[in-house]
């Protein structure tokens, strides 16, 4: 299968590439991005094939379907890092939390976070191109605090790869820092910048698609790629979990196959959100996939009211900063499939230059045909996670804005699969505040009360992080982003 750019070709790249090329140089023509030239029509048929199929054979099945040039064994050596996961046999539990609602848990990898469903395989795929075309790679990785942790885990060590982590200094929780800084590993360099997540991925992007940085590269012998959603890489590895969770709720008999289900997806760059209406468009019956936004609701006016508008509106820190973005850029690609590449452009260009696009009446129809969106702000965050836990069930401050959206948005007598995308362990001190009242705790102090009081253990790769050395200091100006990579270099 060969992929295609979202705001047309500039007569300068292929019209056409294939799937190692697309993820090894991810951003296309006119600083767009790549998608698939069509998508695999598997159908009921195929659901059914997988009833009774473990998680890695419904993985390589779909990777098969997409006919991707990547070596059957390095498919298999890829998924085969699923087995690391909490339960081998499960990697993606789907939990029964409400009669019509299920947690899909999506963080059971090394980094207790969902990133790691995509970025475990993603890291073996794009090492093992790396090393066959005998070429050395720069990955770049903006992270609002979950990428981040999960590309340097991916990538620690491995040949002819070397990564830079851009990061919001202040902007993320403090495990998901000290999981950043205290990798040692020598191809990795971790930057803190004085800014938010959107000036780390304007940066990215920025980078991505500079030709001088480009040569400065190439004088090293070393060419460019990125660990974000950007990439398509990325993206195909997140299809993958929306059919298992629809799959398990058959299997659970909670659905009967072929029944609707809500998707409702916490989002802050769509990329997950972008892999359940890919998943949707191939095979699973979806009454609405629900985007759920904290304060920072960019999404919730586009879907709503049809503008995208930044003017006006800068980050607010949050309470699930995961999700702190202005600038998502898997929308994108929802633009290009509704509304062709030469409107994508176009919609693209006046988010750049003027800040702001609108969709007309007709499109912004049609992008409510499968979206709805509400925002849940942070103390009806908290008030969800009290409420869930006394329930039975804890969950971090991303998956309980999923809960406010529940009530708004799935309206008809359908089951809803809601996105859980970070363990409690990475955002202790908000919960730790919503179950006891307790203000200003550290980290460690908020995960051994939380702890405490739901009488679980603290999973050992994040308890270990308190004792680790840090060893990645640098915290810099945004301006010397450039500078202090190429200097890593």
């Amino acid at each position: 299968m060969n992929f295609i750019e979202t705001r047309g070709n500039d007569g300068k790249n292929p019209a056409e590439v294939t799937f190692s090329e697309a993820i090894l140089s991810p951003i296309a023509s006119f600083g767009g991005l790549y998608v698939p030239k069509e998508l695999p029509a598997l159908g009921k048929e195929f659901l059914e094939k997988h009833l009774n199929s473990s998680y890695k054979e419904l993985a390589k099945d779909m990777l098969t379907r997409f006919q991707i040039d990547i070596d059957g064994a390095v498919i298999d050596e890829a998924l085969a890092l699923y087995d690391k996961f909490d339960d081998a046999s499960n990697p993606v539990p789907v939990v029964k939390v409400k009669n019509d609602l299920y947690v899909s848990e999506l963080y059971h990898g090394p980094t207790r976070a969902f990133k790691d469903m995509a970025l475990q395989p993603f890291g073996v795929v794009l090492s093992s191109i790396a090393q066959k075309r005998g070429e050395n790679y720069l990955i770049l990785a903006a992270t609002s605090g979950d990428t981040g942790p999960a590309a340097l885990e991916t990538f620690k060590n491995r040949a002819n790869v070397q990564v830079a982590c851009l990061y919001p200094d202040g902007g993320t929780s403090d495990v998901q820092r000290l999981q950043m800084v205290t990798e040692d590993a020598k191809n990795l360099k971790v930057i803190g910048i004085n800014g938010v997540f959107d000036d780390a991925q304007n940066a990215l992007k920025h980078l991505l698609a500079s030709e001088r940085f480009k040569a400065e590269l190439k004088e090293k012998n070393i060419l460019l790629s990125a660990a974000n959603s950007v990439n398509f890489g990325r993206i195909i590895f997140q299809i993958i979990y929306h059919i298992h969770s629809y799959l398990e709720l058959v299997r659970q008999g909670e659905i009967a196959m072929g029944e609707k289900v809500y998707l409702n997806v916490p989002s802050g760059n769509f990329g997950n959100a972008l892999g359940g209406y890919y998943a949707m468009k191939m095979c699973i019956p979806v009454e609405k996939i629900i985007i759920a936004s904290n304060e920072n609701n960019v999404l919730t006016r586009l879907i709503n009211l049809g503008k995208y508008d930044l003017n006006g509106h800068g980050v607010v820190s949050t309470t699930s900063p995961a999700m702190d973005i202005l600038k998502s850029s898997n929308v994108e690609r929802i633009l290009y499939d509704m509304f062709g590449d030469k409107r994508t452009k176009e919609l693209m260009n006046d988010l750049d230059t003027k800040n702001v696009y609108e969709l007309t009446a007709q499109e912004l129809s049609t992008l409510q045909e499968v979206f709805a969106a509400d925002y849940c702000n942070g103390d009806e965050g908290k008030k969800y996670i009290k409420d869930t836990f006394e329930s039975g069930y804890l969950m971090d401050p991303h998956t309980a804005t999923c809960f406010k959206a529940y009530e708004t948005c799935a309206t008809k007598e359908y089951v809803t699969i809601a996105y859980s995308t970070a363990e409690w362990t990475k955002f202790s001190p908000t919960i730790a505040n919503a179950l006891t009242g307790e203000l200003d705790a550290s980290d460690i102090d908020a995960l051994e009360a939380i702890s405490q009081e739901a009488k679980l253990s603290i999973p050992s790769m994040i308890a270990g992080l308190f004792s680790k050395a840090v060893v990645q200091k640098t915290v810099i100006e945004k301006e010397q982003i450039e500078e202090e990579i190429l200097k890593f270099l």
